[in-house]
């Protein structure tokens, strides 16, 4: 089969590669998969970079097509389902191909309404939200009506910061399922598209972050309820001085999340409490998130099909796995704005389409 290994190339370049490779085979509790489209994060050309990894890895890890085989203790799924599936981060035989391998826990059944485009703009990035909200902040899933970090929330809101990326709305749909408001969300070029997940008459508001770190914290202080602390809030950029921004209006014992890792900002309270999200906690890295992943999952796949639930805006890069160098490129420079990129593995040159 065809599969992309992504290498650093010198100090920040990256070189992708299609090469030949068996097909691999199942293991007793992973699900072969037959790859129709591949989505990308920001993580597929960080890591390589990060890593300095001249070795080459597939790195991608969103999953959408059809279950071509499962392992002996498989048993939720069988060949011929249309699935999505967040492949494990690190490991072989990737989302870049044309058969991919997930864990059961990790992979979830498609309704036939939802395209593989769409599907493939999920896993990821929609489970790092969940893990953020739920484990990290300690938020209310929608089933808690009744618990103190719901009611502080409510009285003060939840800050999202970049709400246009495909993290940061997944966090906004979340929240919104959860019945959690005021949303004080914060994005740039993409705020009509958030603008469309909020509700602002719940109090839910869009801040600008093109107007500069005052405007920013004047817009977040104005958008928390008056007389109520801001306790929460989900940095899904942790760069470029999103957390600076974030400790001028949190509460000093607040909760912020972040999804990169940062050393103590200078004059950070020490009442603040910092954690950093990570997904791979759903494959039991850093803690056992495992739980918690298999049920978010499922959830997808039932908001999907109830329609509660929806992926993230997308668009196709031409040329298949061919095109992955062009979406890494596009990620890196900062091109994407509330999309998400996806490679259709048919339109790559090479593939035997009649199989697909």
């Amino acid at each position: 089969m065809k599969s992309v290994q992504v290498f650093a190339k010198g100090a920040n370049e990256l070189e992708v590669k299609i090469q030949d490779i068996p097909v691999p085979s199942a293991e007793p509790d992973q699900v072969l998969i037959k790859v129709v489209v591949a989505g990308t994060n920001p993580k597929d050309w960080k890591y390589p970079l990060f890593f300095k990894d001249a070795s080459g890895l597939n790195t991608g890890d969103d999953v959408a097509g059809y279950v071509e085989a499962v392992g002996s203790d498989v048993t939720e799924f069988k060949p011929g389902d249309r699935v999505a599936a967040f492949h494990q981060m690190g490991k072989p035989y990737g989302a870049f191909a044309e058969y991919a391998i997930a864990g059961e826990k990790s992979t979830f059944h498609l309704p036939k309404s939802i395209s593989f485009e769409e599907a493939a703009t999920i896993p990821l990035a929609a489970m790092t939200a969940a893990v953020g909200l739920f484990s990290s902040l300690g938020l209310p899933e929608p089933w808690v009506s009744v618990s103190q970090a719901r009611k502080d929330a409510e009285s003060g809101g939840v800050l999202v910061y970049g709400a246009a990326s495909a993290v940061g709305a997944f966090a906004v749909k979340l929240l919104v399922r959860s019945n959690i408001h005021p949303i004080i969300a914060v994005a740039g070029r993409g705020i009509p598209f958030v603008e469309g997940l909020i509700d602002k008459s719940k109090g839910d508001t869009v801040i600008d972050y093109r107007g500069g770190e005052a405007q920013v914290v004047a817009g977040i202080r104005d958008a928390v309820p008056k007389g109520q602390r801001l306790l929460y809030a989900f940095d899904a950029v942790s760069e470029k001085g999103s957390r600076q921004q974030i400790l001028k209006v949190l509460d000093p014992h607040g909760h912020v999340t972040l999804v990169l890792p940062r050393g103590k900002h200078e004059g950070q309270p020490e009442t603040v409490h910092e954690t950093v999200t990570s997904v791979g906690s759903v494959f039991g890295r850093p803690i056992d998130l495992s739980d918690l992943g298999y049920a978010w999952f499922r959830l997808f796949s039932l908001g999907l099909k109830e329609g509660w639930f929806k992926g993230h805006p997308y668009e196709v890069v031409p040329g298949g796995l061919g095109g992955v160098q062009t979406g890494l490129e596009n990620l890196k420079n900062g091109k994407a704005s509330a999309l998400k990129y996806v490679y259709r593995i048919d339109d790559t040159d090479g593939v035997d389409r009649s199989k697909i």
